[in-house]
């Protein structure tokens, strides 16, 4: 069974300390749950309304407790589909709750109503009944946008429908503040519940026109645990296509993307199929073997893109790297842990980094590359729990001058020319210690 609570949603107003007013009320909210995946996504219309007597500027959303910690992304637009800035702060005698400060565009005055978007995406909250099966056997998940007709059972909560694969709950009306209904629904979904559990992303600048990008992946099938042996016979008589093994999944990469190469630890991996598409190439990747539950691999992907599509200068004479901080692995991804490492050219100063969200920033450290004495920055950035949303730019802004491009070259020509001096001194001169014969006649 997959079972997943209710998130609670309070909004509440923001006084200078921070306090919740009762005054903004909620006075229609509507739920839409899709857990037709491995993730959680929950997107909420709420119309708020000011029954006080002054405008206000800010509201609350306060998360169920049990879900705290499976909430990876979230995000609140207002009725324009702007973002609006979310904060996390805490709120007095209400220690025990997390809550997050919304920042509206344009102050809610007294008696009106305003409509804003949540969005939230959780990880782990969708628990495999049974935790182990069979080769044969089907995986059932808990869901409310059902990826299947086939419904074990689901929490009755009047009024409820059901309808194909959705389940409708409510309307309900006069709820109380931090009311918790738990939801159980039990039914089937063989989607893959593909899980990267380490990621390491290194992003290595060159001035010469080319980055290059390399993913160090280490992926787990995180559904039911696969009970008993293995059998490749019965696996390759299984053509359906409704099974919970993972043979293969599609990777994004960039559409400049050029020199791709796909390996592991027994060397490349030729099964993986490239396809050129418009604004993107597809690549098809295919493990060696196939994952089920409880089953993990690992793989390297690098390719390179032009620098000037990244990389530009602007009026002060700085150089701005734009790149995104974890890119697409593979459709509604989950990942556990990302470490990305961003290497920057020889001799850069006054590094200034700006990130979409917040991530924890290692200690920068110094690599040294071909023929290289001087050493490369290198920035350090990790974080946990990371979905699709997670795929923005982050900015890197540094100054750099333009003659050390010429570094490499010049080492390059003076460690010839010292070779070239030692082979002609070795050639010429002579360090024998007795004279040769041909000396002793004359």
């Amino acid at each position: 069974m997959y079972k997943i609570l209710a998130l609670l949603l309070c909004l509440t107003y923001v006084t200078a300390l921070e306090k919740v007013n009762n005054q903004l009320i909620n006075k229609n909210v509507e739920r839409s749950i899709d857990l037709t995946t491995q993730l959680v996504k929950i997107t909420s219309t709420i119309t708020l309304e000011n029954t006080g007597r002054e405008s206000v500027r800010n509201f609350l959303l306060v998360l169920e407790p049990n879900t705290v910690g499976n909430v990876s992304y979230s995000n609140v637009k207002d009725s324009l589909k702007d973002d609006l800035k979310i904060v996390r702060i805490e709120v007095d005698n209400q220690k025990d709750k997390t809550f997050y400060n919304v920042l509206l565009k344009q102050p809610l005055d007294a008696g009106r109503v305003t409509t804003v978007v949540l969005e939230e995406v959780l990880t782990k909250s969708l628990i495999p009944f049974p935790s182990s099966i069979t080769q044969k056997e089907k995986q059932l998940k808990t869901e409310v946008s059902l990826s299947s007709r086939t419904v074990e059972n689901y929490t009755k909560l009047k009024p409820v429908v059901q309808s194909d694969s959705t389940i409708t709950y409510g309307p309900y009306g006069t709820i109380q503040p931090f009311t918790q209904d738990e939801m159980i629904i039990h039914y089937e979904n063989n989607a893959p519940f593909l899980t990267v559990t380490r990621l390491e992303r290194s992003i290595e600048i060159s001035h010469w026109g080319n980055i290059a990008v390399e993913e160090n992946i280490q992926i787990r099938h995180t559904g039911a645990k696969l009970k008993g042996p293995f059998s490749r016979y019965d696996y390759q008589r299984d053509t359906g296509t409704a099974h919970h093994s993972i043979k293969s999944y599609r990777t994004i990469l960039p559409a400049s993307a050029h020199s791709v190469y796909y390996r592991d630890s027994n060397g490349n991996i030729s099964t993986s199929t490239v396809r050129p598409r418009k604004e993107w190439i597809e690549l098809e990747l295919r493990p060696r073997f196939p994952l089920f539950g409880g089953w993990q691999s690992s793989y390297t992907l690098g390719y390179s893109v032009p620098s000037y599509q990244y990389l530009f200068k602007n009026p002060s004479g700085e150089y701005v790297l734009n790149m995104r901080i974890i890119d697409h692995v593979f459709d509604d991804m989950h990942v556990e842990e990302l470490e990305t490492a961003i290497v920057l050219p020889v001799g850069v100063s006054d590094i200034k980094l700006n990130t979409p969200y917040e991530v924890e920033r290692l200690g920068d450290e110094i690599t040294y590359k071909y023929l290289d004495n001087i050493g490369r920055t290198v920035i350090k950035l990790r974080k946990t729990n990371l979905v699709e949303q997670h795929i923005q730019d982050l900015e890197i802004t540094y100054n750099w001058k333009p003659h050390l491009l010429l570094h490499e070259p010049i080492l390059l020509s003076i460690a010839l020319f010292l070779s070239f001096v030692c082979v002609i001194i070795y050639v010429r001169l002579d360090f024998s210690l007795s004279k040769s014969e041909h000396s002793k006649k004359e």
